[in-house]
């Protein structure tokens, strides 16, 4: 078997992709989306003629309706190639706004929901800050399931655990970004490979946690730069990778062996900890790579959201 079928035998494979005609070829369960990616996918000669119908079947509505259906337009098309969930992004620019992002939520749940799509196979993408997790606290009382994306501290998995989120998306390759950066010339890329891989041990910490303490929140390692931390968490609930990386795994042969295991996570010496708002905030505070990392991130998409505010009121 090659890399990407074994892989599949320890872990639920998820495409990272507003590309819904690349997903066949690789047999994902789910698929993610992010504003940045469905940015990427509209401005592709394939998909224009998507955006174009949906924004003129929504003309006059105001902008954040229009973009809610085009998320949601995309999403389905990407639920008719693969057999579990999508995730579709709340508006990074409300992720300090509870409030906001569960009213986005359940508009987002009932457009889905309008078109014959069970809110079952759609996760509500939502940033890990303070109140993005308290949103989501609310949203899966609701029947609302959430996947917490940007997530780079331990703090915020607890936060997410604590608030029974169905999903949290850690982000290797932005975590192995800054510390790369922050070591400069003294960064040794095989001392920090696999197993040593910042990114790579971020995800486990919080594996290791969530199997310990029975924590029923799916982990999804996200945002990989190499097949090598893919294949160093292998055994992992779920990992969302790209085509291109996909690909790789697909035209590999080597062994993939299982690396996270509940069983060894079950016998962790480790204590559980809570955090409220408080030192959920001095945690996150204390942290310079996830708190540089979660506001970048959140910009990048805000970015990225007012870009497709412009290519829609444009049409």
């Amino acid at each position: 078997m090659n890399q990407l079928d074994q892989l599949k035998q320890h872990t639920i494979v998820v495409a990272d992709t507003g590309n819904f005609k690349q997903l066949a070829q690789f047999a994902p369960r789910d698929a993610t989306t992010n504003p940045s990616l469905i940015l990427k996918a509209v401005q592709q000669p394939d998909y224009a003629p998507l955006l174009k119908e949906t924004v003129a079947a929504h003309k006059g509505q105001p902008l954040d309706e229009i973009v809610d259906h085009v998320l949601v337009r995309f999403g389905r098309q990407i639920l008719e190639v693969v057999p579990g969930r999508v995730s579709t992004e709340v508006d990074a620019r409300l992720s300090f706004d509870t409030a906001a992002s569960v009213a986005r939520a359940r508009r987002i749940v009932a457009l889905y929901e309008d078109a014959g799509i069970a809110r079952e196979r759609v996760l509500i993408k939502i940033a890990s800050t303070w109140e993005g997790i308290q949103a989501a606290r609310i949203l899966e009382h609701e029947g609302i399931r959430c996947n917490l994306t940007l997530l780079f501290a331990f703090c915020q998995a607890v936060a997410c655990g604590d608030a029974g989120v169905q999903l949290i998306s850690p982000f290797v390759g932005r975590i192995y970004d800054w510390y790369k950066k922050a070591a400069g010339a003294a960064w040794d890329e095989a001392a920090n490979a696999g197993a040593n891989d910042p990114g790579v041990k971020s995800v486990a910490q919080i594996y290791t946690y969530y199997k310990k303490f029975g924590i029923d929140t799916e982990v999804m390692g996200a945002s990989f730069r190499n097949v090598g931390q893919i294949l160093a968490l292998a055994g992992c609930d779920l990992l969302t990778i790209s085509p291109e990386l996909l690909a790789q795994l697909q035209a590999a042969k080597a062994a993939v062996p299982r690396v996270l295991d509940p069983a060894a996570a079950a016998k962790a010496p480790i204590h559980a900890v809570t955090y409220n708002e408080a030192s959920f905030r001095w945690a996150l505070n204390e942290d310079a790579m996830a708190t540089e990392k979660l506001a970048e991130g959140i910009r990048a998409f805000a970015v990225d959201a007012a870009k497709l505010d412009r290519m829609i009121e444009a049409l």
